[in-house]
């Protein structure tokens, strides 16, 4: 069972597949129990938005040495970060919801290069990303287990 839980971990740190895809794979495929898939799922998922926030800027830091790719960030930021106070303060919430909607592409991945371009700084990013994390978890765990599907009838 422990080397089923470390790969559903290591699936949810994916990016696109995320905890919306390992906590379907650990129920269904793996035959896990509930609250260790979604555990496992969200701590997974929530790893590589670590590293993303607080390596993003130093990696573009690093290309920006590069006049080609200097030129890119100077245009990307001017249009992305016009009003960073109030990005930073909304925009964090907004990460919070983003996050939530249990959707390809809506996951922690794009959600740190969103707070990555916006300027959103990672002590107010990663706690709102956490959360939608863990509504994304139960809203995806308990599809799965068909709960929705049975309030909506």
């Amino acid at each position: 069972m422990i080397i089923n839980l470390i790969k559903v971990f290591l699936l949810s740190t994916l990016p696109v597949l995320e905890l919306r895809g390992a906590i379907p794979i650990a129920i269904s495929y793996y035959k896990l129990p509930v609250i260790p898939s979604y555990l496992f799922s969200v701590m997974g998922n929530l790893v590589p938005a670590v590293f993303l926030l607080l390596y993003l800027k130093p990696f573009s830091d690093f290309l920006r040495k590069w006049y080609f790719f200097d030129i890119f960030f100077s245009w990307l930021f001017k249009r992305t970060r016009r009003h960073e106070k109030k990005y930073e303060k909304y925009g964090a919430l907004f990460l919070l919801f983003f996050v939530a909607v249990p959707l390809p592409i809506t996951g922690v991945w794009t959600g740190s290069v969103a707070a990555f371009l916006f300027g959103i700084r990672f002590w107010y990013a990663f706690p709102m990303m956490a959360g939608g994390v863990l509504i994304a978890g139960m809203i995806v765990t308990a599809t799965n287990l068909g709960i929705i599907n049975l309030i909506a009838h």
